[in-house]
């Protein structure tokens, strides 16, 4: 029987193999023709396909399973569901250095700033507040001065009568909670997603109405578990790259990175 031939990756030793041969397969599978074959390559011609073990590639195939893209038959193999498609965004959990790190380096103009009703969407992140403080940002590149990117941060109201505005216009807020407001982050989640451009932000970003963009949005916790932050940024889709390095614990079999 045809089976499907995935793309090829070349892989980063730094970074858990499992991880990227999930996503390169599910780029794969995501973006296969309509007449491909439905049955994947058994796990031993996959591992070598990728140049990984067999362990990494049952991580892997075990991933895209949880996700419903795949499904898994003894003795018959394992195929594609035809009804697999893009779904969820990928939500990427980092430290908080790596999050201040990715914030920075970017001119920095604080747009405007004051109480604002919480969006219904985000109402489960601040819930019994009818209001949050929004801060509303814009980051242009240090050197050539071309907008990069607007955020807008809904911030819990008694977090926010301790930030001194012009501190957002140097650091970003990450930075500002944790260094200056000393809020003891626990975890900041973050959500990236492709969107098109509405008004406000093909106008402020100075790219055309309905253009791509990657939406990001970072909820930040405080030691409590206290959501006291929601970031909502949109990066030009033409000028900005987002880059996420996934640190794992320790594996005891060395074959299964």
């Amino acid at each position: 029987m045809t089976t499907f031939a995935p793309d090829s990756l070349a892989l980063n030793r730094k970074l858990p193999l499992w991880y990227q041969v999930s996503q390169s397969l599910r780029a794969s599978i995501l973006g296969r023709c309509p007449d491909d074959p439905l049955r994947l390559p058994t796990e031993d011609a996959l591992a070598e396909h990728y140049g990984v073990s067999v362990l990494t590639m049952r991580q892997a195939l075990k991933e895209l399973e949880e996700e419903g893209l795949i499904s898994r038959h003894r003795r018959r193999g394992t195929f594609i569901e035809p009804s697999a498609r893009r779904g969820s965004p990928v939500r990427l959990l980092g430290s908080v250095d790596a999050i201040v790190a990715q914030q920075s380096g970017e001119q920095t103009t604080v747009l405007d700033h004051g109480p604002a009703p919480v969006p219904a969407e985000l109402a489960g992140h601040f819930p019994g507040l009818p209001e949050a403080v929004v801060f509303r940002r814009l980051r242009r590149d240090g050197e050539s001065g071309e907008p990069t990117n607007w955020a807008e941060n809904l911030v819990h109201p008694e977090v926010a009568a301790r930030i001194d505005v012009a501190d957002l216009a140097r650091w970003p807020m990450t930075k500002v909670l944790r260094d200056s407001v000393g809020v003891r982050i626990s975890r900041i989640t973050d959500t990236v997603e492709a969107r098109l451009a509405d008004p406000e932000t093909a106008r402020l970003l100075q790219v055309p109405l309905l253009s791509p963009i990657l939406h990001y949005t970072g909820v930040t916790y405080d030691a409590s578990g206290r959501a006291v932050d929601v970031a909502r940024i949109r990066y030009r889709g033409d000028r900005f790259s987002f880059t996420v390095t996934l640190e794992t614990e320790e594996r005891t079999d060395p074959a299964a990175d």
